[in-house]
């Protein structure tokens, strides 16, 4: 086998802002393998700078990577690749999903079946995804919800951690008013201000909240879990699979991504390993080209909740395959991920 990468910029529709900041373009690594006949397989990375990844790490790494894909020369041998990948590199998950999505994608597309069937999934048990409604004036994210449901999204995902957080989700509940909203705070919170809001946000309809203090705070986690008025899905604070049993007792719902865990397989073991200690499960994603977020889509049946827009953001992409069209999971009929590019 024989693998290659290039780095790419993509801008979004709009500014899109959080509590840590805004940003207006996404910056990804695209990997491709391919094999002897011929086959391609296509992945990549959407690095985040707040788990200490950007494309210049990202492609600092990928050469000694993509060194144990083509040592390694098998491109169904996938539990040895990522096992493989993990010893070579540590950390840099986003570069090693790029590399697990590529490699899955070209062992699927040999086998002439797509990747949700290889995992002996069911594409109809996908639930629908929810839609992200960024920061900005009320007014605007009324407009964006608005526009959101028009288009067929019936829950949307309201990033909030601001001092008008109330006015920002009244709006967006008076535009969307039979919508199933979910609220990210981005850790932008104190444990005594989630309690006090998660009041106000349950009788707003509100049916979760996310990450709604620090990492770095695992108390005042388990504080808000405790008191809340509303289930509390932990993000920022669940990267891998040890993460999952240590908050496993202080929220009810873990977010897994990709970009944070690392790859294909460990993602399955995630889910597995969340279910054991019976929490929720919630597949959420960056702001990202479809060429990685499609292996995610092909993972939705084994979760309660998808926030899998990240390509949806996007005011264009270089790649197309499976996503998410009015909520709904869209996947084409063809082998591997579905993934090629535009």
């Amino acid at each position: 086998m024989n693998a290659e990468f290039e780095r790419l910029r993509l801008p979004i529709d709009g500014e899109f802002t959080i509590s840590r900041g805004a940003q207006t373009e996404a910056e990804t690594v695209v990997v491709r393998v391919s094999d002897d006949a011929g086959q391609t397989g296509i992945g990549a990375a959407a690095p985040s700078a707040h788990y200490g990844e950007t494309v210049d790490t990202v492609t600092a790494v990928l050469p000694a990577l993509l060194d144990v894909v083509e040592a390694v020369d098998d491109p169904l041998a996938l539990d040895r690749i990522e096992r493989r990948l993990r010893e070579t590199v540590r950390d840099n998950p986003a570069a090693r999903t790029a590399v697990s999505v590529a490699c899955h994608d070209l062992a699927t597309r040999r086998l002439g079946v797509p990747l949700y069937r290889f995992l002996g999934l069911d594409a109809g048990l996908a639930p629908p995804t929810s839609y992200t409604v960024a920061i900005d004036d009320p007014e605007a994210m009324g407009e964006a919800a608005d526009a959101a449901t028009a288009e067929g999204y019936t829950i949307l995902k309201v990033k909030l951690g601001t001092d008008h957080d109330r006015e920002r989700v009244e709006a967006v509940r008076e535009a969307a008013p039979d919508a199933t909203i979910r609220v990210d705070a981005n850790e932008a919170w104190t444990p005594h201000e989630a309690v006090a809001k998660s009041e106000w946000l349950a009788d707003l309809g509100v049916e979760f909240v996310e990450q709604p203090v620090p990492a770095e705070n695992p108390e005042g986690l388990r504080r808000v879990h405790e008191r809340s008025a509303l289930p509390v899905a932990a993000d920022e604070s669940c990267r891998t699979l040890p993460d999952v049993v240590a908050v496993a007792d202080r929220v009810d719902i873990v977010n897994l991504k990709l970009m944070k865990c690392g790859g294909v397989r460990e993602a399955v073991r995630m889910v597995h390993t969340a279910r054991a200690h019976g929490l929720e499960v919630m597949l959420g994603c960056m702001i990202e080209s479809t060429a990685s977020i499609a292996a995610a889509c092909h993972l939705a049946p084994l979760v309660d909740y998808v926030d899998l827009d990240g390509a949806l953001l996007l005011a264009e992409d270089a790649y197309e395959g499976p996503s998410y069209e009015g909520g709904s999971l869209s996947i084409p009929d063809r082998p591997g991920t579905g993934v090629r590019p535009l």
